[in-house]
């Protein structure tokens, strides 16, 4: 019989403490492969390997892309590139973003999920807005076990509380109990998974292509969901939303990806960034106006010079005009609009 012996964890802020509490108190003959994907800057090199094999027995590495899976053993994302499983080889690359992010948590959740159907085990750490909650839902789509840290016991419980949200989640949990909950887990049998057809298969062998580095436009990206009058706010390129259950998402044809909740947390970014590119462009006009009458003071041209300074004077009043829009301007996300904890203050 076959076991679970795919287990994919996410987490965001607050997740480095979360993951080495983890990995500390799992066994070292822990038969199944970790893979985990941790929201971390760009432009740094990781630590996280090197703090999770000191904080537990089992060695912790970013692999290398086509890298063979082996037992016991934790792979992390590196920086910048989305880390997705396929015929029991490791697969690094540089797709598009997805929720804003490159490591993706639902990329490398989605690709387990289609690769290793009833054989995975997911867990939702620690973390803001809601990537995993995608991932998450095709684990469950496709028999997998779903985890989740009990968001009252994380850090940060935005995302925990999406996947809870949107998931008919298995097990949430604190902290404290979940190396022995995946212990148990992966000892435990199960039917050998079977590849039947299933209504998102298409969709969800593109959705991993895509993350691949494959194009998203050639793969037909735009015919897998409903076109939208929105734009990506990464590329102003169309988005479709895809529905999944009870959660909606959106793709653009160049391959970017967002649930709801991130799309309304990028745009209304934008909208302040908007702001001050609309204060910029006014100041700017400001001084050409101011520069102008002076030059046509200095040549007599009284007149002409009074003109100028006096549409300086009404653009300066528009900028300051803006700017009091551009301070309270700020980015939104579900839970700040339901909790109320984003009102801009007077």
């Amino acid at each position: 019989m076959a076991k679970r012996n795919i287990v994919v964890i996410g987490a965001s802020a607050g997740g480095v403490f979360a993951l080495k509490q983890l990995v500390e108190a799992l066994p070292a003959d822990f038969p199944a492969s970790i893979f985990i994907v941790m929201h971390v800057s760009p432009h740094s090199p990781s630590m996280l390997p090197a703090i999770l094999s000191s904080a537990g027995p089992l060695p912790a590495e970013h692999p290398a892309d086509g890298q063979l899976i082996r037992p016991g053993r934790i792979y992390i994302a590196p920086p910048d590139h989305h880390l997705l499983v396929e015929y029991d080889q490791i697969i690094v690359k540089k797709g598009p973003k997805e929720n804003r992010f490159r490591p993706s948590i639902d990329a490398l959740f989605r690709s387990a999920a289609y690769t290793y159907e009833a054989r995975v085990i997911g867990v939702v750490l620690t973390g803001m807005l809601d990537d995993g909650t995608s991932g998450m839902w095709s684990i469950k789509r496709l028999n997998g076990i779903t985890i989740v840290q009990q968001p009252d016991d994380a850090a940060y419980s935005s995302m925990p509380s999406s996947v809870l949200d949107f998931v008919d989640v298995d097990y949430s949990v604190p902290l404290n109990d979940m190396a022995a909950l995946l212990t148990r887990l992966v000892t435990e049998p199960i039917p050998e998974p079977t590849r039947d057809a299933f209504q998102e298969q298409d969709r969800m062998e593109a959705e991993i292509n895509i993350a691949a580095q494959e194009n998203a436009f050639d793969i037909g990206i735009l015919n897998m969901g409903d076109l939208t009058p929105l734009t990506c706010p990464e590329c102003n390129g169309a988005l479709v939303s895809i529905k999944e259950g009870k959660l909606i998402r959106y793709r653009c044809h160049t391959g970017h990806a967002y649930t709801a909740n991130s799309l309304l947390a990028e745009t209304t970014k934008s909208v302040e960034e908007s702001f001050w590119k609309a204060i910029r462009s006014l100041e700017e006009t400001v001084i050409l106006l101011e520069q102008s009458g002076k030059q046509f003071a200095e040549g007599g041209n009284q007149q002409a010079s009074e003109q100028f300074f006096a549409k300086a004077r009404e653009t300066r009043e528009r900028a300051r005009f803006a700017h009091s829009f551009a301070t309270v301007q700020e980015p939104l996300s579900f839970t700040e609009v339901t909790d109320g904890s984003n009102q801009p203050t007077p």
